[in-house]
Parts: C-alpha cells; structure tokens; sequence
C-alpha cells in the first residue's frame, strides 16, 4: 500500500466511526427528549443528519482507499461481498455489513416521507447493529488495533454509547413528578 492510501483508508475509517458514533449519540439524545439549553431541537437534528452523511462520505472515502491501494488491492468483490476478503475475513466481512445496513438507513432515511413512521423507527434501530459491527471491524481488522490510542477511541466510545443506551432504556429524560408537599 502506498503511503497515502494507507494513511487515507485508515484516517478515513476511523473519521468514519467517530462521526457514527457522534450521530448514534445525538440520535439517542433526541429520542430520549433531552433539551439542550443552547441548541433547539431542531438544531439537533439537523447535526445529527449531517453527521449521518458525513460518515457516509467517510465510509465511502474508506472503501474508494481500499480498493484503489496497490499494495494490497481489495477487488470490488471482496468490497461488497461479506466474507469474500481472505485480508481479516471475518473482521472485513463485519465491516462490509456494516457499510451495507448503513447505506439501507439511507435509503430510508431519504424516503422517510413516503414510508410509515413505524417502519422508519424500525428500520432505525439498524443503527446499533450499524455501530457494533463499525466497532468490531475497527478492533479487528484496522491497523491500529493495540495502539493505546485507538483501544481508548473505541473504549471511550463503546462505554458512551452504552451510557447512552442505558439512559435511554430507563426512560430518558421524564417530567418531574409533582410535587406533593404545600409551600408554607
């Protein structure tokens, strides 16, 4: 691999997986009917979608690195069929998934008008299997796996989007309750 395709599939990926992982954030956040006392909401979710398609850009960017490298060329092929890599197959193959759902949350995403709220919510929680596999295919099979750099990026991560998650499971944020006690 060339110096500059390496360095750009490896930037690329993990640019990639920050910017999901700030967009599973910000979507946990708005589910969970946070308020944010210096953005409205629909500041929020604009953020939240153009960090959507700026991981798009970067997992595009990471599989156009991939396949133009010279030193260890991946064929289309091996780009889009899970398994067909022999390079870290199983880690590759997590990461083909990953891309692939990605791009199916796009594309419901961009017809989300047409389709029904349901369905959409449904098709939403993709995201996490999105993320998790982004998460393992970054262990596993990028460069910097064992760099005490990369192992505190997806620690840190995975312990947020956890915090996240768990927050939102008991409920986000509730009204509070009514007071019971007579001011005096």
């Amino acid at each position: 691999m060339s110096l500059f395709e390496w360095y750009l599939a490896r930037a690329s990926g993990i640019v990639a997986f920050v910017l999901l992982t700030i967009a599973v954030l910000l979507g946990l956040t708005l589910s969970g009917r946070a308020k944010l006392r210096c953005w409205p909401r629909f500041a929020v979710e604009d953020v939240h979608r153009f960090a959507g398609l700026l991981t798009g850009t970067f997992v595009s960017v990471h599989v156009l690195a991939l396949f133009i490298d010279a030193y260890m060329p991946f064929s289309l092929t091996q780009l889009i069929v899970p398994g067909a890599s022999t390079y870290r197959a199983l880690a590759t193959a997590l990461g083909v998934v990953a891309a692939e759902l990605l791009l199916a949350l796009a594309i419901t995403n961009r017809y989300r008008k047409r389709l029904s709220y349901r369905f959409w919510r449904r098709a939403h929680y993709l995201n996490f299997a999105v993320w998790g596999l982004a998460l393992l295919h970054g262990i596993f099979a990028g460069t910097d796996r064992g760099a005490p750099w990369a192992d505190a990026l997806y620690g840190c991560s995975a312990a947020t989007v956890a915090g996240f998650v768990a927050w939102r499971a008991s409920g986000g944020l509730r009204p509070p309750a009514p007071s019971t006690a007579r001011a005096g």
